[in-house]
């Protein structure tokens, strides 16, 4: 670009200085001890020309200076000057001689066969590990040239050389100043700091250290900051170079900061905030001096070789808590599982011994109903009259209503001292099943049940359609199969027992059965009774208890079951049955099987009650134990929701949960906290508050000591 070039003269030195350089193919004169080789270049003051060392076989660059009119020749001269005090440096292009009282005057550099870095660059950015690796030696060679009173002040691209391992070195020091000179010196149009683009200004360190940042944001960018084509063309527009100045120091200050190197992969915040600090407008939020940069440049370079510790630093703990959380986990588990099995166990158990109370209760409370029946039915009086009437008119069965009646109140007494259910009904049959007697009084009176279990005994009840003549009386007391009750909807079950004939003396012929006398109760309301005792006792506190009948696996009787439920829901039998594996499992606890509660079979941990596919109560999985009814073919059940019991258990197991996590929490926030410490103090605004604490904290234990030597002064 036409602005690449250093400001030295104004457009018509520069033209005329072109002019005059154009020099032909020939070297300008022969060097004793060089072989000429080729023309490399050509310049404002005159061309450079590759040579041979005679001696050595090197390479080296000759810059011949070929006309002297309109020369500044104490500036040419300055610059050698310069070169050789900077001999020393790695990062310098190095003076090897100087043939001044030559004609044309000469001197000698070594040569870099990869060019300068403007044709590096020509080719596009550099990645962001290749710019910081030049910057950082651009930087190096600025300290060693800061460090000898130099200041270059025209630091670009075109004046950084490559040599054949592609390290850059510094040259063109035309434009250099000292450090105590106060002679203004003018740069590269967007190389220039603002306020170096004023002829009145005196050279400052921070000059170059803006000519680094701007260096720096072309490799990483593949232009320098601010340059814009429209920029150039408001520049070239220019009449002076005064208002060129004036119009490059209104460009830098007003337009927005730049920023597309931010967003170059590879550039980090602390490099980022390296190039802007060096690009900061006011020179006081400048870098100082090309020290400064440097320094934070192998600071950032300390940090990313540090990184991989402080990520290890970081993660090998996290490793080793997430190495240890799966013991954790497993311990938790089994603490949780063991927890649960054994509050699991005991609350079975308890609800084991509450079925066992409660099926030992209902067996015993039908038994002595049972026997009341039986001795009823034995009673001489109740069997003659009985055996007098039971075929008679309705009009002359007097006798027996009042036999039964009076032989019935001691017996109703007893069960209302007791506290126990009423009797549904009682009732006497012939010996065809046509009923004769009923209290309390029915239209069922001379209708006949013969179809019914508690009058036939087959655990089974027929249909009431079914005209079968193989139906007779029972022999023996039986307990019937639960029936619904057809006037209240609600499941009963009789009590039965034949009334024989009177005997003859000395007869052996068998005994004639010439009725069947039957009690019935409601099993629910039996059920409730022995349940509110229990629960009186604390034994079944929050416990629900039914009744299953094994001739049919289904419910008869139920916290759930009564009048009102069972209407809607229509004939029960179709949903109360109890599952498959639960019926599995049951079986075993039937008299005329092998295992024993001894097995456990007596409990389940994922009991379904059937109730639960029609009331949302009861849905989901219970604790339930099972005790079978004496004789009577029924299973007493106990249950009781499974998530309350396991609560506390699931309430710890949260709390270890937590407490865990909390701990895991703890570790990381330590570890990330001293990790966070660690790398603020290793960068240097963490030093700065660390020595700032220190100093703070010295004063401040100093300060009584010095008080008191004052008091004693």
């Amino acid at each position: 670009m036409a602005w690449a070039d250093t400001l030295v003269q104004d457009d018509e030195a520069r033209q005329r200085a072109r002019e005059l350089s154009q020099p032909g193919e020939a070297p300008p004169a022969v060097i004793a001890g060089y072989q000429i080789v080729r023309r490399v270049g050509t310049g404002n003051y005159g061309s450079v020309w590759l040579a041979r060392e005679q001696n050595t076989g090197k390479h080296v660059a000759i810059k011949f200076y070929l006309h002297r009119r309109g020369v500044d020749w104490q500036l040419l001269s300055r610059e050698v000057e310069k070169l050789a005090v900077l001999y020393t440096s790695r990062y310098i292009v190095r003076l090897v001689a100087v043939g001044w009282e030559h004609d044309p005057p000469y001197y000698v550099m070594e040569y870099l066969e990869n060019g300068s870095l403007a044709q590096k660059l020509s080719t596009g950015p550099l990645s962001a590990p290749e710019a910081v690796r030049i910057a950082t030696h651009v930087a190096q060679a600025l300290v060693h040239a800061h460090g000898s009173g130099i200041l270059h002040c025209d630091l670009k691209p075109a004046n950084v050389l490559l040599d054949h391992d592609w390290e850059p070195r510094l040259c063109d020091f035309g434009q250099s100043r000292l450090l105590e000179e106060d002679r203004h010196a003018l740069g590269t149009l967007f190389f220039m700091a603002p306020e170096q683009a004023d002829t009145k200004a005196v050279p400052d360190a921070r000059w170059d250290v803006y000519a680094l940042g701007a260096l720096f944001y072309q490799m990483l960018c593949g232009e320098p900051p601010y340059r814009t084509d429209a920029a150039e063309r408001q520049l070239q527009a220019a009449v002076s170079l005064e208002s060129r100045l004036v119009l490059y120091r209104q460009l830098v200050t007003t337009q927005p900061r730049p920023t597309q190197h931010r967003r170059i992969a590879g550039v980090d915040p602390i490099l980022a905030e390296i190039i802007d600090r060096c690009l900061a407008v006011d020179p006081q939020r400048r870098f100082p001096n090309a020290q400064a940069v440097l320094d934070r440049l192998t600071m950032r370079e300390r940090q990313r070789a540090r990184r991989p510790l402080i990520v290890m630093g970081l993660v090998l703990p996290l490793l080793l808590v997430l190495g240890l959380l799966p013991f954790a986990l497993d311990a938790l588990r089994d603490a949780v599982t063991t927890s649960r099995s054994n509050i699991v166990q005991r609350a079975l158990e308890s609800d084991v011994l509450s079925a066992s109370l409660l099926s030992t209760a209902l067996n015993q409370e039908l038994q002595r109903r049972l026997d009341e029946l039986v001795t009823l039915a034995n009673d001489e009086d109740v069997r003659t009259a009985i055996a007098a009437q039971i075929n008679q008119p309705a009009g002359e069965r007097k006798a027996i209503a009042e036999v039964l009646e009076e032989r019935l109140e001691p017996i109703q007494s007893r069960i209302s001292a007791a506290g126990r259910a009423k009797d549904a009904s009682w009732f006497l049959q012939n010996e065809r099943g046509y009923q004769r007697w009923r209290l309390p009084a029915s239209d069922t009176v001379d209708k006949q049940f013969a179809y019914r279990d508690y009058f036939h005994g087959r655990n089974i009840d027929y249909t009431e359609t079914e005209k079968r003549t193989d139906l007779l009386p029972i022999q023996t007391p039986h307990i019937s199969v639960p029936y619904l009750s057809t006037s209240t909807s609600q499941y009963v079950v009789a009590l039965s027992t034949p009334v024989f004939a009177m005997e003859k003396n000395d007869s052996r012929e068998p005994k004639v059965v010439i009725a069947v006398l039957a009690r019935t109760l409601y099993l629910s309301q039996l059920l409730h009774d022995y349940q509110d005792s229990l629960r009186a006792q604390g034994a079944a506190t929050g416990r629900t208890m039914a009744l299953l009948d094994t001739r049919t696996w289904s419910l008869v009787a139920h916290d759930w079951i009564d009048e009102g439920h069972l209407e809607e829901t229509g004939d029960p039998r179709q949903w109360l049955q109890v599952e498959p594996r639960t019926v599995a499992a049951l079986k075993t606890l039937l008299p005329d099987t092998e295992a024993h509660a001894s097995d456990q079979r007596d409990r389940l941990d994922d009991y379904h009650d059937p109730v639960g596919g029609i009331a949302d109560k009861y849905r989901g999985q219970w604790l339930a134990a099972f005790s079978p009814v004496g004789i009577t073919g029924w299973i007493a059940i106990v249950q009781e929701p499974r998530e309350p019991v396991l609560r506390p258990v699931e309430n710890l197991r949260s709390r270890l949960m937590w407490t865990g996590a909390g701990g895991i929490l703890l570790v990381c926030s330590v570890v990330a906290g001293c990790w966070w410490m660690i790398v603020v103090l290793m960068n240097d605004r963490g030093q700065r508050w660390l020595t700032r604490w220190r100093h703070n904290w010295t004063s401040s234990a100093l300060s009584p000591l010095t008080g008191k030597a004052s008091e004693r002064a």
